[in-house]
């Protein structure tokens, strides 16, 4: 159980009203609760909870910068190993196939517009997870949180078409690269990066819709952002502050491993 005394909060809203209202009515209902910082941006917000490691973050979901999933995919993929896993919030306003989307995720959110009523609600589920939360988390947990949440905008396509051969596009050209010659898949803002030994490639969808329509079980994810061919992987290196960095076959540079996925390469 965590026995830290005073629960901390991180509260990320752009709008200066709303997030005013917010820090007030936290102080009504959760007066124990330190707010450890306020931003306006997905940026900042990141940086403040991987600088302040608090036990809650209250994250909209529209935001400059970065949205509050992204957030949260950001600092699960970089928690401290030592740290008790954070409760994220995603605060946003009413859409049924969103709240379902949280609730099949099993993540806490909150309607907007903030009222004490349903803030009272959600801090006393806060307080209940974090009486039974462990001092930190398990092998892998961060990793399955940051699979939750990025499942909450997953694609909604029933039947999507399974891809066999990536098609990528290079000057006037197509390239056909078969999965099996791909070393890793790399996201980038609106692109993912396609990397084989023959050269590099991009191709306009998002990686985790990649990820979803991939027909092989010979890919995994080391990264929020990265995807990688397990058939290529050489050796796992782990540096002097616990990061692991990939040697990868047909790869001259080697590929980090976020904190989130580093259980995967521990040694037996």
């Amino acid at each position: 159980m965590n026995t830290r005394t005073n629960p901390t909060a991180v509260i990320a809203e752009d709008e200066p009203v709303l997030s005013r209202t917010l820090c007030r009515l936290l102080q009504e209902v959760w007066p124990e609760l330190q707010i450890a910082g306020v931003a306006e941006d997905g940026l900042k917000a990141t940086e403040l909870a991987l600088e302040h490691t608090p036990d809650v973050m209250f994250l909209d979901i529209r935001m400059p910068g970065r949205t509050g999933l992204e957030v949260a995919e950001a600092v699960a993929d970089e928690w401290p190993d030592e740290k008790a896993e954070p409760l994220f919030v995603f605060i946003t306003a009413y859409d049924g196939h969103a709240v379902a989307a949280f609730e099949h995720a099993a993540v806490d959110y909150m309607l907007k517009p903030a009222t004490a009523e349903r803030l009272q609600v959600s801090v006393q589920r806060l307080k209940q997870r974090l009486a039974e939360r462990a001092d930190s988390p398990a092998a892998g947990g961060m990793a399955a949180l940051m699979q939750r949440v990025q499942s909450i905008s997953a694609p909604a396509s029933e039947s999507p078409e399974r891809i066999k051969i990536i098609r990528a596009g290079v000057g006037n050209t197509v390239r056909m690269i078969p999965l099996s010659d791909v070393i890793c898949f790399e996201a980038t803002e609106k692109y993912v990066n396609v990397v084989t030994a023959a050269g590099e490639a991009l191709v306009r969808m998002s990686l985790r819709e990649l990820t979803s329509r991939i027909d092989s079980t010979d890919f995994m994810q080391v990264h929020r952002s990265v995807l990688v061919n397990t058939n290529s992987i050489l050796s796992a290196t782990r540096d002097e502050n616990g990061h692991y960095s990939l040697s990868l076959r047909g790869l001259q540079r080697p590929l980090k491993v976020s904190r989130a996925f580093g259980h995967l390469f521990r040694a037996m």
